[in-house]
């Protein structure tokens, strides 16, 4: 009843791997968005918008990932809103990475030395202009190490996904458990499939911190 383990099930094993993958970088592209918007927001000179980008990334950061999924798999079909797994679980990594990306841009925005932004209303250049043109291409190295490292905890946050039926690598692995009843053998595989996807994004983030570590200390007066 058990079997053994064959290549068919390593073949869905890397399927699931696949979804992770992609369901990763619907992550990343949706919460990139919404992140940008958020940071926009956090730093407008509007208290209004402000007050309540703010409230935004504190309801988010203080709601467990796994209870957006649940209120967005089984609490939108009594609204009348049929969603899919794959909708479900894109759309709550979207609102939950947006919140975190946000924060994390816009202290890299606000990292950005204030002589830059006292050059750029020097030069008459609009809001809008100054942050195109000056800010944003400043901020952007300064954020790139922490939001390769925050890929790390996208990756394996996809493995929450499961619980809305979604079958990525984790989910993939409870189903080949079920079928053969080797946990240790399964869930090793599991774990060195994600630790093979998440090992160079650390690896990069910390290069890349280490290279603007570097870049930061050259221009520093001596």
């Amino acid at each position: 009843m058990s079997g053994s383990l064959n290549l068919n099930h390593l073949l869905f094993l890397g399927q699931g791997a696949l979804w992770t993958v992609g369901l990763s970088l619907i992550a990343l592209l949706g919460g990139g968005l919404v992140g940008f918007l958020v940071a926009l927001c956090r730093i407008s000179p509007s208290r209004a918008v402000r007050v309540l980008s703010g409230a935004y990334v504190q309801l988010i950061q203080g709601t467990p990932l796994l209870v957006i999924m649940f209120l967005t798999y089984f609490g939108l079909p009594p609204l009348g809103i049929t969603v899919s797994p794959l909708a479900a679980a894109g759309a709550s990594l979207t609102i939950y990475v947006g919140a975190y990306l946000g924060e994390i841009w816009r202290g890299s925005i606000e990292s950005v030395p204030r002589p830059q932004w006292e050059a750029a209303e020097g030069l008459a250049l609009s809001r809008t202009q100054r942050m195109a043109k000056v800010i944003l291409p400043q901020a952007f190295r300064i954020a790139t190490p922490p939001t390769v490292g925050f890929m790390v905890q996208i990756v394996k946050n996809t493995s929450l996904a499961s619980v809305v039926g979604f079958v990525e690598l984790a989910r993939a692995g409870q189903i080949i458990n079920n079928s053969l009843f080797e946990p240790f053998l399964i869930y090793a595989i599991v774990a060195i499939v994600y630790f093979a996807l998440c090992f160079p994004l650390s690896r990069l983030s910390q290069r890349l911190e280490r290279r603007g570590a570097r870049g930061r200390t050259t221009l520093m007066p001596a």
